[in-house]
């Protein structure tokens, strides 16, 4: 059953992965080994592979003697991480504004229109995963026109870097009246009107939205299960 292994450990390992972006599993919580290998009827060692694997990812914690708990959530790294992203996307939009050509325009048209011919939210109420994929693909095509694959780089590694947090912002930042739509929208017309200062502007207070919905909630003590 030596094949088997792997296979079962990346299925738990999607299955939690997804379960923690969708807020099953609350920042802090402890995942414990006896209960994950029981419920996906693998062993225990299946389940601490995967677990392991997330934990590389930074999803997960692994501490000495207590065994795997959720990344909980860091105020000062939530703003360090937010305004470095400010800086730099915007610094990059406003480069691929100057730089990029119809070709750039028609690919940042093409993904909005597949992100918004996608529901963001499942009738069951959880977030599309697809839908998540489909958004990173469209805000990736507004900046690749930028003409310099470092700076470009570095954006693309801040947002890698907060995939959880936005991913968090609605199951656990309990932002839901946000009209997600509409600043895609709005962000997208003024890159093709070529309006730098406007396009970065709308894409400052998009990132913000994201921090501030999980701000409110650092402050206070819903991040904290055992409070």
């Amino acid at each position: 059953m030596a094949g088997e292994k792997p296979t079962r450990a990346a299925i738990v390992y999607a299955r939690v992965r997804e379960e923690i972006f969708q807020g099953e599993w609350q920042p802090g919580q402890r995942l414990r080994l006896v209960e994950l290998a029981q419920r996906f009827d693998v062993s225990q060692s299946v389940v601490r592979e995967a677990l392991t694997r997330l934990s590389e990812q930074g999803l997960v914690l692994a501490a000495p003697q207590q065994g795997f708990s959720v990344v909980t959530v860091s105020l000062d790294d939530l703003n360090d991480l937010t305004e470095a992203r400010i800086e730099i996307e915007t610094m990059v939009l406003r480069r691929a504004i100057e730089r990029g050509g119809v070709e750039w325009e028609a690919v940042a048209v093409a993904a909005h229109h597949h992100m918004v011919g996608t529901p963001a939210v499942l009738p069951g109420g959880e977030m599309n995963s697809q839908w998540f994929t489909l958004h990173e693909q469209f805000h990736l095509s507004l900046l690749e026109a930028c003409g310099n694959d470092r700076l470009l780089g570095s954006a693309v590694s801040l947002r890698d870097a907060a995939t959880l947090y936005r991913r968090w912002s609605r199951p656990v930042g309990r932002d839901l009246d946000r009209d997600i739509a509409g600043e895609h929208q709005q962000l997208l017309d003024a890159v093709l009107s070529r309006d730098a200062d406007r396009a970065a502007g709308l894409l400052t207070q998009h990132i913000d939205r994201t921090s501030a919905a999980l701000r409110s909630v650092i402050t206070g003590t819903a991040l904290n299960p055992g409070g």
